[in-house]
């Protein structure tokens, strides 16, 4: 497991990586002193877990997992402060647990363990279905239903609450949702990199910056997606960049 640990107070920051050390499940520890250096430290590595302070010197921890949180397949949090009022809006963050300083190597373990079950659920949750793995999928329009090979789709497109496939020489419109696509393709080959897109991974020609933290995919085609704010953490995971 990749923890991460983001702290303005090194003696903090010493404590918390000694204790992380004396956890077999953890692998990689890294630290960072504030948001700004955080956030770089989450695109770079794609911790598993961050351990976070509320109170930072260049911001505040809370508004910063509330960012966190809208990332597909972001970290988990589990704050880490001084101060017990802010349990409350913690949770509504979504954060896995709430420790309190000074830190005991119980309560730090009861964390790491917590988050440790939650990524192997989600590992068994990622397995592909035969559904999945069947390497026809089958469009359905007003008119017949088509048989394609996954293999030849570029990317899907939701539009006007259907599902327009795009393969290497046709556009097929469905009456199939977005979603229920996903449900049929393998995630190992296909992702969603916007709320109306999913492409194909092996499609993929480049990834280049695009503007408020963004990004777009050329495909092998020409064809130009976009990548939210939200999606691109994942993506670049799934594309093997770091």
């Amino acid at each position: 497991m990749k923890v991460l640990i983001v702290d303005d107070e090194p003696l903090a920051r010493d404590e918390l990586h000694y204790l992380l050390e004396q956890n077999d499940l953890i692998n990689e520890i890294n630290e960072a002193d504030g948001i700004n250096s955080a956030r770089e430290e989450v695109e770079k590595n794609q911790p598993d877990l961050i351990f976070l302070d509320i109170q930072l010197g260049d911001g505040s921890g809370m508004a910063f997992a509330k960012r966190l949180k809208k990332i597909n397949n972001g970290p988990y949090i589990v704050f880490a402060t001084a101060y017990d009022q802010y349990a409350l809006d913690a949770f509504e963050a979504d954060a896995i647990d709430y420790v309190l300083k000074p830190f005991e190597q119980e309560r730090i373990n009861d964390a790491v363990n917590r988050v440790a079950k939650l990524l192997k659920n989600n590992q068994h949750n990622n397995e592909v279905t035969p559904q999945q793995k069947n390497p026809r999928i089958s469009l359905t329009n007003d008119e017949r239903t088509i048989v394609i090979q996954k293999r030849n789709i570029l990317y899907v497109q939701a539009q006007n609450g259907k599902a327009v496939v795009h393969t290497e020489d046709q556009e097929i419109i469905s009456k199939q949702t977005l979603n229920s696509m996903i449900s049929l393709l393998d995630p190992n080959r296909f992702i969603r990199v916007h709320r109306s897109f999913v492409v194909n991974l092996n499609k993929v020609h480049e990834l280049q910056p695009s503007f408020n933290h963004t990004y777009e995919l050329t495909l092998d085609d020409g064809s130009k997606i976009p990548v939210s704010r939200s999606f691109v953490s994942a993506t670049k995971q799934a594309l093997g960049v770091k």
